[in-house]
């Protein structure tokens, strides 16, 4: 299975923020949004970082609450792995759990912003299969 499977069930709509939001601000989009992790992007297209709220808390504790007025892209990410509608979701689940990160954005052919997959995106869809072939089963034992 490919990520792009992943990605038609979810959706592809991407949060994006501008480096230059405030932290403050970028709480408010994870908050509205209710999501962990945005994709920092000047244009809305590019990758040039990503924020999640684990990087607010660890800055919040090494800088304290100055931190809320700084820009988002003074606690961001800019080295972003990324991946593609085409990588298999195995592989991308075991990159995910080897670099330890939970968000990675998804580009196309030419670099562009096309979604978001989360490791929680990868066990539900994994999950939703997995049940699939059980009903598949018991119905053909069943039949």
């Amino acid at each position: 299975m490919k990520i792009s499977d992943v990605v038609r069930s979810k959706g592809g709509g991407v949060v994006t923020v501008k480096p230059d939001e405030t932290v403050t601000g970028l709480l408010a989009l994870l908050d509205e949004h209710r999501i962990g992790a945005v994709v920092v992007s000047v244009d809305g297209s590019s990758v040039d970082g990503i924020v999640s709220e684990r990087d607010i808390v660890r800055h919040l504790h090494l800088k304290g609450t100055d931190i809320l007025s700084a820009p988002v892209s003074s606690i961001m990410t800019s080295e972003v792995t990324t991946g593609s509608a085409a990588d298999e979701i195995a592989d991308l689940a075991a990159t995910m759990t080897e670099l330890r990160v939970r968000h990675v954005p998804i580009v196309d052919a030419d670099g562009k912003l096309a979604a978001i997959v989360s490791i929680g995106d990868i066990v539900k869809f994994r999950l939703n299969e997995l049940q699939s072939e059980r009903d598949q089963l018991r119905d053909y034992i069943s039949s």
